[in-house]
């Protein structure tokens, strides 16, 4: 049991460490939260089963990121670039995203187009313009044209450069960061009918083109929009102003204005449309998606209180219910 992660969410929730300390040792011994919160008021400070079950899903979620941290801290390692100021960086993150915003760089890809531009010879190239420093990106180049490696001329040799540095802004831990609020905040959310779908899709005719902030959607329209994407009525896409998108990046990267900065702001137009959209796209779907469900639950369990809690027979006096059950 890690003291670390009772103190967090001890704190997180308001909840004494004792108890804490209590319903994870209880859980480990198989406890469920039903008996926890019924039979062992005594050990966990009388804490209900809302407390007893948040303990239970944080511990899990925390023993998940560690087992996570852990292969991170293994694989990267095994290539020889873990330093000390990376491994205190992959240590002190809370989250699965944010381990994993930092472990981006260091994961095993697939063949891609800074990959293969890498394989060129192409990199100091790349890292001679992203330092945007004072000089001519074509003359730059021409040190780098080789027709063994295919790379035929200048603008091949640019071209590779900018994939190279797309994919390390498209990694870069800060930039997702920002982008990723920038579309829970200012995303908008666009449905409209696939081809072809008009009348099989009449239950969803509401959506047939609808758009809608995504910070104020309610959770109920989100849910039934997915549903006809799944359905394969509805085509959805998220996202917030390019511009906005674009503002973002250059403030967070560019440093100047010369010839190589020119460069460098056409790899991060291709880096926002061809990396970092899609997949920001993505988080925020996941992301809403639970909330939504968590909302809808929510509504749902609040209905059922209030239906469970009205009376049986109206406004008639009761003054007992037999269920006719012979013992």
């Amino acid at each position: 049991m890690s003291q670390k992660h009772i103190s967090l969410i001890a704190s997180e929730h308001n909840i004494p460490v004792s108890g804490v300390s209590a319903i994870v040792a209880l859980l480990d011994e198989g406890a469920t939260v039903p008996f926890i919160s019924r039979y062992r008021k005594e050990q966990t400070g009388s804490l209900d089963e809302v407390a007893v079950a948040y303990v239970k899903d944080r511990i899990a979620k925390l023993r998940e990121l560690d087992k996570r941290r852990e292969a991170i801290l293994k694989s990267i390692e095994e290539q020889g670039k873990l330093t000390d100021e990376l491994k205190k960086k992959i240590e002190a993150a809370l989250t699965m995203t944010e381990l994993e915003d930092i472990y981006l760089p260091y994961k095993p890809k697939r063949k891609t187009r800074g990959s293969m531009a890498k394989e060129k010879g192409l990199e100091p190239l790349a890292k001679a313009i992203f330092d945007q420093g004072l000089g001519d990106p074509e003359e730059l180049a021409l040190k780098f044209i080789n027709d063994e490696k295919g790379v035929k001329d200048i603008e091949e040799a640019l071209q590779g450069a900018r994939d190279i540095i797309a994919e390390w802004v498209s990694e870069n831990a800060e930039v997702r960061a920002g982008l990723r609020k920038l579309f829970l905040e200012k995303a908008v959310i666009k449905s409209t009918v696939m081809k072809g779908k008009e009348q099989e899709g009449q239950k969803y005719k509401d959506y047939f083109e609808w758009e809608e902030q995504l910070k104020k959607i309610p959770s109920h329209r989100l849910l039934a929009m997915r549903r006809g994407e799944k359905e394969m009525i509805l085509s959805l896409d998220i996202f917030p102003d390019e511009n906005d998108a674009n503002f973002l990046l250059e403030k967070k990267v560019i440093t100047g204005q010369n010839a190589n900065v020119a460069q460098v702001k056409i790899a991060l137009k291709d880096a926002y449309k061809r990396l970092l959209k899609p997949s920001m796209e993505t988080e925020t779907r996941v992301t809403t998606k639970k909330t939504a469900d968590e909302e809808a639950i929510q509504v749902f369990s609040e209905n059922l209180r209030q239906l469970l809690l009205s009376p049986a027979l109206g406004q008639k006096n009761v003054l007992a219910l037999d269920p006719g059950f012979r013992t």
